[in-house]
C-alpha cells in the first residue's frame, strides 16, 4: 500500500464531505477511530497469546532436555554380581560313553 501523502489525505477528505455531508462526518470519524483501535487492541491480544504460547512451548522443550540429560548421565552403569565375577569352570573333554 503505497503512502498517503499530506495532498491525498485532504482529496480523501474533500471527497468524503461531498459524499457524507458535513453532519455525518464526525461521527464517521469517530467510529474509525474506534474500529482501529479495537482492531489494535485485538492484533496486540493475539501477539500477546502468540508469545504467551512460545514461551511455554519453549519451556516445556527445555524440561524435556533437562530431563534427558539427568537421565542419561545418572542412568546407573551395570554392576556385576559376585556371580558373575567368578571365572567359569574349565570345560572338561570327557569320552562320550
Amino acid at each position: 500500500m503505497p503512502n498517503l501523502g499530506f495532498s491525498e489525505l485532504v482529496i480523501i477528505f474533500v471527497i468524503a464531505l461531498l459524499v457524507f455531508g458535513p453532519k455525518k462526518l464526525p461521527e464517521l470519524g469517530k467510529s474509525l477511530g474506534k474500529g482501529l483501535r479495537e482492531f489494535k487492541r485485538a492484533t496486540e491480544d493475539l501477539k500477546s497469546n502468540w508469545d504467551d504460547q512460545m514461551r511455554e512451548a519453549e519451556h516445556s522443550i527445555q524440561e524435556t532436555k533437562s530431563e534427558i540429560m539427568s537421565t542419561t548421565t545418572t542412568a546407573p552403569s551395570h554392576t556385576v554380581s559376585a556371580a558373575e565375577s567368578q571365572p567359569a569352570e574349565p570345560i572338561q573333554n570327557k569320552p562320550i560313553e
